[in-house]
């Protein structure tokens, strides 16, 4: 047997031209998203034995591999899922940023509007039109924290409809993978552009939550979303789904279900876009709607409270500007029931001072018989409450309300005592004559001790005993044994009481007492006389915009929402360097990949011409065992 020149050059021919074929694919796909370069792998045919000696037979392609480095793609991959999530959420509160800085403006200059007007009032207190333009402002403030409240609850809208078509795209992402597992089950996962195609859209999902690739021995992958969740499994994908919010609805959950079983995703696990959306509406949007609640609370209370203070211009005691903050328009979302619940209590949430409140949300359980727990779900701190009645007095500034049935072991509702009340708040005053500018005259008896000062909060003139207006009430206050007695105005005694925390309210009159040593007969008169140009309750209502009254007296009306501004600012700012880190590390692990797998345009150049030489060279033996072949054939004609 000789040593067949044709064949060789043939085989060798072949392998060239797919060599060729290899190169010229890959500079064909350098701009492919996705695309993975290739390499021919060439091996040497079976040699054959002519004598003491083994002549090689040739070459041929034995296999087409795309260059993959798995522990490249899984950089990629973490990349991919923290530069979504930090784009998503710079993105979000950059957005809500400058709602804070434009639109905002109007909610504390509305406030601060409304100050003015009342400080106009008690430059002239029986002017009309001064009073009418204060109700305007009244109006006009109530009006901005509305509309504060609606941009804050379309953010809201935006960001589920975005969660919404997120989980849309994931859940076509996973049947593509599923049908792409099945192809490749066939092929033993041999198909090259397959393979590309399922890793584009892995690299996709990744932007959308975390992925953990689990490769089978078919060589499908199975794929888990956001390490709890089995997304794909072979050729079986999960269906992901958005449903109502619990124990909110308008805050929906995502789901994720498969033939009849369904189960919530935790999407604090999940990272990636969802992640971030998820945190950016729970733990950004939805406090500062409550701390908006908080402060329209805060305006609503104090100003009406004030007005219980003086009298207005009809000689009355003043009756509210604004809707009372325990009015149900005030009061709407404030609690939230578990669907688990398998209790009948049906929950209402009463404000008692508003100074009290912080703007958190809680979470209240009924762990066992008797015993409810009220957690404060910002800072994690547990309080124990107890019932009195049908009541859960909290130390919080609320009292919650087992309005009607009963609560059973492991029953949960979620308390947010100001929700509702930046939607609610709204002027129910329509006659300018109602402000109360002027006020109660407080003598304190020239034989007291000098220790004890008190001041008034309200007065009820529907109250038992309330002596009407242009009269008076003394109070006689024994502070050593915590006991007062009441007189009219001609010395006869209403009766007497006890000191409950430093404040009295009796006979329609609502007080503080502070003292620095007892004292056994210190006497204090509210003269309620009217007097028309009297202006001293309109001048302490001017007063109260430098007054620090809420957060348990740590900050002003206007500081409330200062605050959250601010703390949006600053997340904003901390979101913007997390973004810059996480591009530098996406690039770097996209560089890497580009290293490995990408295309490299001079180097495929070089190649073509290498094989093309060699394609040329191969077909070169062909020309030379054809003349052989024709010389040998002259030779014995």
């Amino acid at each position: 047997m000789a040593i067949d020149l044709l064949s060789i050059a043939r085989t060798g021919v072949a392998a060239s031209q797919s060599q060729l074929g290899v190169t010229s694919n890959n500079i064909a796909n350098a701009n492919t998203e996705g695309y993975n370069r290739q390499t021919a792998t060439q091996a040497t045919l079976q040699s054959q034995r002519l004598g003491d000696s083994f002549y090689g037979t040739g070459t041929y392609v034995s296999d087409v591999k795309r260059v993959y480095n798995e522990f490249a793609a899984r950089e990629l991959r973490i990349g991919q899922t923290s530069m979504g999530a930090a784009e998503t959420s710079y993105s979000k509160l950059s957005e809500l940023d400058q709602l804070y800085a434009q639109v905002g403006n109007m909610v504390p200059n509305g406030i601060n509007d409304f100050f003015a007007s009342i400080n106009s009032v008690a430059d002239l207190p029986t002017d009309l039109g001064i009073r009418s333009s204060s109700l305007g402002a009244a109006e006009q403030m109530a009006i901005g924290i509305n509309q504060m409240q609606s941009q804050l609850d379309n953010q809201v809208k935006q960001t589920n409809s975005q969660i919404e078509s997120v989980t849309t795209r994931v859940n076509e992402i996973s049947k593509e993978l599923a049908s792409i597992n099945l192809e490749l089950m066939k092929d033993q996962g041999d198909n090259n552009q397959i393979l590309d195609k399922q890793d584009a859209l892995i690299l996709e999902l990744s932007e959308y939550a975390q992925v953990n690739v689990i490769p089978l021995d078919t060589g499908a992958k199975s794929i888990m979303l956001g390490g709890s969740v089995m997304l794909v499994s072979g050729e079986v994908a999960m269906n992901m789904g958005v449903s109502a919010g619990d124990p909110y609805p308008n805050e929906p959950k995502i789901t994720a279900s498969i033939t009849n079983k369904t189960l919530d995703v935790d999407p604090s696990k999940l990272g990636g876009q969802l992640g971030a959306l998820f945190a950016y509406r729970d733990d950004t949007l939805i406090p500062a709607s409550n701390e908006l609640g908080q402060l329209a609370l805060g305006v609503a209370d104090t100003f009406n409270q004030m007005q219980s203070s003086g009298f207005d211009l009809n000689g009355e005691v003043g009756s509210d500007i604004f809707r009372d903050i325990n009015n149900p328009l005030m009061a709407a979302g404030r609690v939230g029931e578990y669907s688990s619940n398998t209790g009948t209590a049906v929950m209402s949430v009463n404000i008692d001072d508003v100074g009290a409140l912080s703007g958190s949300s809680y979470e209240l359980s009924y762990t066992t018989a008797g015993d409810f727990e009220l957690t404060d779900t910002q800072t994690g701190s547990v309080t124990t409450l107890t019932q009195t009645g049908s009541q859960l007095v909290s130390d919080e500034g609320f009292t919650i309300n087992i309005a009607s049935g009963a609560m059973d072991v492991g029953d949960r509702f979620e308390i947010r005592p100001t929700a509702g009340a930046a939607a609610g708040i709204g002027v129910i005053m329509t006659d300018p004559k109602g402000i109360a500018a002027a006020g109660p005259t407080l003598t304190a008896d020239s034989a007291n001790s000098g220790n004890t000062s008190v001041s008034l909060n309200s007065m009820d003139s529907s109250a038992t005993g309330f002596q009407g207006v242009g009269s008076s009430i003394t109070f006689e206050l024994n502070t050593a044994a915590n006991t007062y007695e009441a007189f009219d105005s001609s010395g006869t005694s209403l009766g007497t009481g006890t000191i409950t925390n430093d404040n009295i309210n009796a006979f329609g009159m609502d007080f503080d007492i502070t003292s620095s040593t007892t004292a056994t007969a210190d006497s204090f008169t509210f003269d309620l006389t009217f007097a028309e140009g009297s202006n001293s309750n309109a001048v302490a209502m001017a007063k109260l915009s430098d007054v620090k009254l809420m957060n348990n007296g740590t900050g002003t009306l206007t500081s409330v929402f200062e605050n959250t501004k601010l703390d949006i600012g600053s997340q904003t700012k901390a979101a913007e360097v997390s973004l810059s880190s996480a591009e530098a590390i996406y690039q770097q692990a996209y560089d890497r990949v580009q290293s490995e797998s990408g295309v490299n345009l001079d180097e495929e150049a070089a190649n073509l011409l290498r094989f093309q030489q060699s394609y040329q060279a191969a077909a070169r033996i062909m020309s030379t065992a054809q003349t052989i072949f024709d010389t040998l054939f002259s030779s014995v004609r």
